[in-house]
């Protein structure tokens, strides 16, 4: 059956009225085709990519199935792999819970619990967690699990890229049995299939596209870019279009590259308009950065990938990778904070030679080649120094060392050469290239 209104959901006035206000008027196809199962009791298992309103297609049903508020322990849990997801879940459980008195608690790590201990002991109806925060009350005897009815994992994809799979199943020793289980993902690993059958019985399985398919309204790039040095000088060409890039997520693979990104940034477009947000910045300056962001008061935001998921932003005009990313995964959800609710959004993705290998990957992954752009004329390209030029020879061998087992390496090869030529192989200590005997002799 085909529900075109929320109302045709028979959610109650409470939620029809904040769903209303929301500014929401018609249910998403995965909402469509989750929400009733869900509503019905049912194991739901949801393949679902970010930005397609996911968490509401979860949260709409379990707010209708609580209703009230009710004793002092939680009838529902939320594992969430990280804090902002967390928070963003959280968020749109007090949207949708406005006009209900129901009770609701965020806890992750990263500061102290004393708050979250406190918020617990006055009552809650649904806690929503990251899983290593949740045990840790847990086993303190803050939380009570035995009026659990329902538990959601969100983002089980990047829960099990993050190792929290023994976490995850010392949470399921401690819960009720007889309960409702809902998992979502963007994708389907072997990790998450297994805790799947660990945790759901029977599912119904909602899928709404291809697996790990990117959204339709995103148009994505690909430029090959030497070194470092050139695709900061490809960063800079294209934040010239100040109006068509207005709002943008800079992508990075390491703490060290986003500071360096960011540092470049705010010296060319100042503090205003720039923030970066990685796992050393304190929960404060994080929960700051994204807020701004979010209201419009920042142009860019630099991030890794502790950012790619749980960051919902609507509006945002450009998602560009600067790094590839290693987690392939990590791609789909990257490109997804843009093109979010119906919106088109662009996604750039900058590729040196070692990056190739997983831009191959992703491709796979997303059942589809991602078109390529030629470095636009104005951008000047520089020559890669030995260091990165050194780097990148190492990763790429790595990358064939994984591949294929027997492969020994470019250095081996050449060493293996010389020796069949009866060539002796290079000493450690002698100079190399264009030097001359005797060079770096001392002088007497």
């Amino acid at each position: 059956m085909q529900r075109n209104t929320f109302a045709d959901f028979n959610f109650n006035k409470q939620i029809l009225n904040a769903i209303e206000d929301a500014g929401y008027t018609t249910p998403t196809p995965i909402q469509q085709k989750a929400i009733p199962p869900i509503l019905a009791g049912q194991d739901v298992m949801g393949i679902a990519q970010t930005g397609t309103g996911k968490t509401a297609a979860f949260v709409l049903p379990i707010l209708m199935k609580l209703k009230y508020a009710q004793g002092n322990d939680a009838r529902t849990l939320i594992l969430s792999p990280t804090r902002e997801l967390a928070m963003q879940i959280e968020e749109n459980i007090r949207l949708f819970a406005k006009y209900t008195d129901l009770r609701t608690v965020v806890l992750y790590g990263g500061l102290g619990p004393k708050t979250q201990i406190a918020e617990l002991e006055k009552g809650v109806d649904i806690i929503v967690a990251t899983p290593g925060r949740f045990l840790d009350l847990y086993l303190a005897g803050h939380i009570v699990t035995k009026s659990l009815n329902s538990l959601v994992m969100d983002e089980a994809d990047k829960m099990m890229d993050m190792g929290f799979i023994g976490k995850l199943h010392r949470i399921l020793e401690v819960v009720p049995r007889k309960r409702q289980n809902l998992l979502f993902s963007a994708t389907m690993s072997e990790l998450v299939h297994k805790i799947a059958g660990d945790f759901l019985a029977f599912p119904t399985i909602v899928e709404v596209s291809e697996q790990a398919t990117p959204a339709q309204t995103v148009t994505q790039k690909l430029y090959y870019v030497p070194n470092l040095k050139t695709k900061i000088n490809l960063l800079q060409h294209l934040l010239k279009d100040d109006e068509t890039l207005h709002r943008l997520i800079v992508f990075c693979k390491t703490k060290a590259v986003a500071d360096n990104v960011y540092h470049f940034l705010e010296r060319k477009y100042g503090t205003d308009n720039v923030r970066v947000i990685h796992a050393n910045k304190g929960q404060n300056t994080r929960i700051n950065s994204i807020n701004a962001f979010k209201e419009g008061a920042i142009r860019i935001l630099v991030a890794t990938d502790v950012a790619a998921r749980g960051l919902d932003v609507s509006n945002v005009s450009h998602v560009i990778n600067f790094d590839v990313p290693i987690v392939i995964e990590d791609y789909v959800h990257r490109i997804g904070r843009t093109g979010r609710a119906f919106q088109t959004g662009d996604a750039i993705t900058f590729c040196n030679a070692a990056e190739e290998y997983y831009i191959r990957k992703i491709e796979k992954l997303i059942r589809q080649q991602i078109p390529v752009a030629a470095i636009p004329d104005g951008v000047f390209i520089e020559k890669t120094e030995f260091e990165e030029r050194q780097a990148i020879a190492r990763e790429i061998d790595a990358q064939k060392r994984k591949d294929s087992p027997e492969f020994k390496g470019a250095f081996h090869e050449k060493k293996a050469s010389n020796q069949k030529s009866g060539k002796p192989p290079r000493s450690k200590s002698r100079p190399t290239g264009n030097s001359k005997r005797g060079r770096g002799k001392k002088k007497t």
